[in-house]
Order: structure tokens, then sequence, then C-alpha cells
């Protein structure tokens, strides 16, 4: 426990007061010898004058700005580290037809950042990164368990994108985003990308170097468009099988390569996205604890309802306060 105003305890004595002096109305009596013990009257008056003291205590904390001090919470759950690496070249702009998007058409960004912002508000557990790249890789988010700074983004994916897919580079940096995590969590990469383009080979070795060194669980979203080649057929006759005619289909061989938990998903409508997310989100649940970051918390508004509790039994009692006058009969005895 903190407090705001700390000078004000220096009142605390003043909370032993209604202990040494009641408030009551004083009657005289000549003699009590003549009464037996009251217990019940001794019960009420302890109860009356620990009241007054809860209600000085009460007002003192209050004044004294009583609260919780941040802190941070181990919890356990269900889930992943994960870092979205979301590509950004022109043509995530287009339909899965490969056209602008007109009417109520969706782009393939446009889809994607929605099914993935479900996904991210339906993981509880999760804490999410996010990278983009087109021409040069950018990063846009750091791992955080901050659900709003993941949304906004995720919005951020659908601005005009660049001409081409520096799809190498992009790993790279998702990956070291992926080393910047210091905890034990499962940790995951999800590309999502339209196309690929041929990564250099002094870039290749690199990723493999790093993959090596410190294994993820890696996805591969693939948007296909309508008419282009898949990444897991063999080409048509009279079609070279090289990078540079196949881009797509040498970069999931290149993936697959890399010798860590690796699923590739081709998905050519919003539907087949959504399918996509939702089975990778079924692969990765594996138990993580996490930590949660508690904000300081007011408590000095219980300290004031005490202090409410403690001067309404008072005025209560004030209010049922009766002077006490003897008979005549009982004087004349006297």
């Amino acid at each position: 426990m903190i407090f705001t105003n700390p000078m004000a305890l220096y009142l605390l004595p003043l909370a032993i007061l209604p202990l040494l002096l009641s408030a009551q109305r004083q009657e005289g009596y000549p003699s009590l010898s003549g009464f037996e013990a009251d217990r019940t009257s001794q019960v009420i008056a302890l109860a009356l004058r620990l009241a007054g003291a809860l209600a000085m205590l009460g007002l003192i904390l209050g004044i004294a700005g009583l609260s919780l001090r941040e802190r941070t919470i181990d919890r356990f759950g269900q889930g992943a580290h994960i870092v979205l690496l979301i590509d950004r070249s022109s043509s995530m702009d287009d339909t899965f037809a490969g056209r602008p998007p007109s009417g109520g058409q969706e782009s393939k960004s446009a889809a994607a950042k929605r099914l993935l912002k479900d996904f991210v508000t339906e993981r509880a557990h999760d804490r999410f990164g996010v990278a983009a790249f087109s021409t040069s890789p950018i990063h846009v988010l750091p791992i955080t368990d901050h659900k709003n700074l993941i949304l906004g983004a995720i919005d951020a994916i659908d601005r005009p994108g660049l001409a081409f897919t520096d799809v190498g580079r992009g790993l790279a940096m998702a990956l070291d985003m992926t080393q910047e995590d210091v905890s034990q969590a499962s940790r995951a990469i999800v590309l999502v990308s339209d196309g690929a383009a041929v990564i250099a080979r002094r870039v290749q070795e690199s990723l493999r170097a790093e993959f090596a060194r410190q294994p993820v669980h890696l996805y591969w979203l693939y948007l296909r468009t309508q008419g282009t080649n898949g990444i897991f057929e063999p080409p048509p006759p009279g079609v070279d099988d090289i990078p540079q005619v196949l881009p797509e289909r040498h970069l999931n061989m290149f993936l697959q390569g890399l010798h860590v938990p690796y699923r590739a998903f081709e998905a050519e409508s919003p539907e087949a996205v959504k399918a996509a997310i939702t089975e990778i989100g079924k692969l990765e649940q594996t138990p993580i604890v996490y930590s949660e970051r508690v904000p300081q918390y007011d408590l000095s508004r219980w300290a004031y309802s005490l202090a409410a509790l403690g001067m309404g039994v008072l005025l209560a009692a004030k209010f049922f306060e009766r002077s006490v006058t003897p008979k005549r009969g009982d004087a004349h005895a006297a």
C-alpha cells in the first residue's frame, strides 16, 4: 500500500479519542450500587466507541490517499507470442480476383486486416507484434499485450503499398522481434502475403542460421490470386521450375527446409483466410505464463465509506438517545 498524502498520517492518534471520551449525553445518579451490571448496555457503549474510532480512522486514511501501488501479477493461460508479418506490396490492394475493388468488394489487405483483428480480439492470453514489408521491412509494433495498440497497428496495414516484396528481410525483422521477447512462451511468426520474390542466397543463409539458433513456429498465409500458380503444385509442362519463374513455390520450399515447425495455407477468398486463421489459432495453444500489469488502485473511497458507516452508527445512536427522569415514587423512596 502507498499514501499519496502521507503527512495526514500524523493525525492517526486522534482515532484513539473516541475510545477515551464518550460523545453520549451524561446522566448523574447519587449511586449505582443498587443496579445490576447491564451487559447489553456495556456492549452497546463499547460498540459506539469503536464506531467513533473507525470513523476517525477512515477519515484520516481517506485524507492520506490510501492506495494499492502499481504491480505485476503472473498469470497462466493458453496461447503464444505471435509476430504478424504482413505484406504491404501494391498487389495486396487488389481483390482475390486480381482487380481493384469496386462496389462492395474487399481487397486482400482489407480482408486480412478484418480477420486478423478478430483473431487478436479472440486470443485473450496471446501477445502480438506487428511488422510489415514491401520494398523494405517496417517495425510497426513490438510484442505487447496491449490490445488497442495491436488493433491500431493492424488498422494501418491497408494503406497504399509499394510495388516490391522483400520477404527475406521481412522474415529477418520478424525473427529479431521474437528474440527481443525474453519470456519462455511459445513463439510464432505468421507471414501474410499474396506473393513472393527471389530471396538472395546471402539472406537465405542468414535466415537458416538464425532459425537454427532460435527456432519458432512459422506459418505462411498465402493469399492466392485466382488464376495464379499455387505453392504446392508442380509447374505445368514447359515452365521452368526456378525461383525467378515460380517464386511462391520456391519460397514455400525454402521455408520447409528451415527445419522448424512450419505450415502453409492457401486462401483464395476471405472465407478461406478465416478458416486458415482459425486453424493457426488451434495450433498455438501451448501453456504460457504471462505477466499482467495492474495499475495503482485508489482505496480512499473505501476508507471514506468506513468513516461514513461509523458516523452513521453514531448519528443513529444520537437520534435514539433519551434523557432518563426518575419517577416521583422513586424519588420518595430514595
